[in-house]
């Protein structure tokens, strides 16, 4: 990504996920085939979940197809208007102790399996999370003079135009992940 360039996203609980894939490929955005990526979630030494996260740095290790990506966001608006930096990695165990030598300490596992679609400049992820449920996130990367939450009202009128129950969710996957782990 470009300096200056923002993943801006809304996320929801599916109510009735086989209503959404009907309602998706209706659009032209039938899904891909599922992915399954194992992240490690990562926030500063210092940061708890009960502080905010608007201007900290977070970082995420995940493994893809055998792959290993290294990403870092750092939330503008809120929690899903970040700006983001993201690169492949050769070894998963040493890009995990790099990121604790830079001040970086492990907060929580989260493990999906991811199906795709794009539908003009926004990608569509379906995910089914590990402990914490089925949810879809609408995503468009902006520049930075874009401001993120009008791109949210946007793609939030998109999601309401689908037609199908959706529960808006304004936390990321690590806190609904653990949240559903502490109250197990």
């Amino acid at each position: 990504m470009t300096h200056g360039a923002q993943e801006i996203e809304v996320k929801y609980r599916v109510g009735d996920l086989a209503a959404l894939e009907g309602a998706l490929a209706q659009r032209g955005a039938p899904l891909s085939a599922p992915v399954r990526q194992d992240d490690q979630a990562y926030a500063e030494d210092g940061w708890t979940y009960a502080d905010s996260k608007i201007g900290r740095s977070f970082a995420r290790l995940r493994t893809q197809q055998g792959r290993h990506l290294f990403t870092v966001k750092r939330p503008v608006d809120n929690a899903m208007a970040c700006l983001e930096h993201e690169t492949t990695v050769a070894d998963r165990e040493q890009m995990h102790h790099a990121i604790t030598l830079m001040g970086f300490h492990p907060t929580v596992r989260i493990v999906k399996t991811r199906r795709t679609a794009t539908l003009g400049s926004m990608t569509i992820c379906v995910d089914e999370v590990e402990h914490a449920g089925t949810f879809i996130e609408i995503e468009r990367t902006v520049s930075g003079e874009e401001a993120g939450t009008a791109v949210q009202v946007e793609l939030d009128t998109f999601a309401r135009s689908l037609g199908v129950e959706l529960e808006r969710v304004t936390d990321t996957y690590d806190s609904l992940v653990r949240a559903a782990l502490t109250s197990a």
